[in-house]
């Protein structure tokens, strides 16, 4: 049986280094749509807001990175996507969202030193994050009408805040465990 675990959530609540621990754990290769949008902003000059706002009249940037994501749905091998919207398009997936307050998501996203994400101080950073979350959420609900942050559509909800990564982890992998038992 392929292992395919999908990590979404709040900017911020760890996705990367939780993504990380888990695919150590399991062995899965790691897809991150997250990267692969830092890398399309920066190839066409932008910071990820910026290009989260263009891409709301851009659809066709949305169809590359979703395609991409559809295509893992057949494929045979062990996978963790961080992306916000795997669990819609890899449905077989381990479906996992990770909470986090705006204020600890603004001090994390500041101390990952991102190129593409630069800010003045924790309040300007939770108000791009707050932005960006908006842009992200109209764009998702207009293409393919879902609610990513409608939590009916996980397996599994984590609230990061006050955790460690590997409380985080722990949970996740109880979590997945108990999920695997039910699919054999």
């Amino acid at each position: 049986m392929n292992k395919k675990i999908s990590l979404a959530g709040d900017l911020g609540s760890g996705k990367t280094t939780i993504g990380d621990i888990l695919t150590k754990e399991y062995n899965l290769k790691k897809v991150s749509v997250g990267e692969f949008l830092r890398e399309m902003a920066t190839e066409h000059g932008m910071d990820v807001l910026t290009f989260n706002t263009y891409m709301e009249s851009h659809p066709e940037f949305d169809k590359i990175l979703d395609d991409r994501l559809k295509s893992y749905e057949h494929k045979d091998g062990d996978f963790l996507f961080d992306s916000r919207l795997a669990w819609h398009f890899v449905p077989s997936s381990f479906k996992v969202y990770m909470t986090v307050d705006p204020v600890t998501a603004a001090k994390r996203i500041m101390g990952a030193n991102r190129a593409t994400e630069s800010y003045e101080n924790v309040e300007e950073a939770a108000k791009k994050i707050k932005e960006r979350r908006k842009s992200e959420n109209q764009r998702y609900e207009n293409l393919y009408g879902v609610e990513i942050q409608n939590m009916q559509n996980y397996d599994l909800v984590v609230d990061t805040n006050g955790r460690t990564p590997e409380e985080v982890a722990s949970v996740i992998i109880d979590g997945f465990e108990k999920w695997l038992n039910t699919k054999r």
